[in-house]
């Protein structure tokens, strides 16, 4: 399975690649930015893309959802939760003037906890992990031991709960839950920063001491 990451747009957001070698399929998890790189390593690798996944619908993390859509086609996934959140003035698209009226922040599907999305020999499993914003998703690969966070879960910290939509208590909440009742050496992949695993959250992250 072919695995990268690197950081993307204003804010240095964590956009992830994950591709199947035998059906070239791929998928691009929060494609914040930075768009014509992104493509131009999807070309590179030969991959044919299939979804872009948004964890949550701040726009570091989907502004370029969109264009890379045009140019390598794929479904682009969010939670119905997090719709509202697209044209917020303050957090949203609508913080880059950029509105959906017409229709150009469109979403084809939305997510629903629990589903397993499959994407050629790609597998993930979607986790509602609300608090930073109130529909935020995470994914979760057993098979490669990675789950893909957003702004949740951070190294040493949390993601913060005073945005549109926010809840200290939810967010706490889904990662006792969701996130740390994965075995313990699955590795954490954040929005933003570094790595991190569960175990070592559990250990040392001064907000669930």
């Amino acid at each position: 399975m072919i695995f990268e990451q690197f950081a993307v747009g204003m804010l240095q957001t964590n956009c992830y690649i994950i591709g199947d070698p035998k059906s070239q399929r791929a998928v691009v998890i929060d494609p914040g930015g930075d768009g014509d790189k992104i493509v131009r390593r999807i070309k590179a690798l030969g991959l044919e893309l299939s979804a872009i996944l948004n964890t949550h619908a701040h726009f570091d993390h989907v502004m370029d959802a969109w264009r890379v859509k045009e140019e390598l086609g794929g479904e682009i996934y969010l939670s119905k939760g997090d719709e509202v959140l697209l044209n917020d003035r303050m957090v949203g698209m609508g913080a880059m003037g950029k509105s959906s009226t017409d229709n150009s922040n469109k979403i084809d599907r939305f997510l629903s906890e629990g589903e397993t999305l499959q994407f050629g020999g790609i597998h993930l499993q979607v986790l509602s992990t609300p608090g930073h914003t109130p529909g935020h998703m995470s994914f979760y690969s057993s098979e490669s031991g990675r789950i893909f966070v957003g702004d949740t879960l951070f190294a040493g910290s949390i993601g913060r709960t005073d945005f549109p939509g926010g809840s200290y208590n939810q967010l706490i909440q889904s990662v006792r839950e969701k996130i740390f009742t994965l075995p313990g050496e699955t590795r954490v992949l954040p929005g933003h920063g570094p790595h991190t695993t569960v175990n070592r959250e559990k250990r040392s992250n001064p907000f669930f001491r």
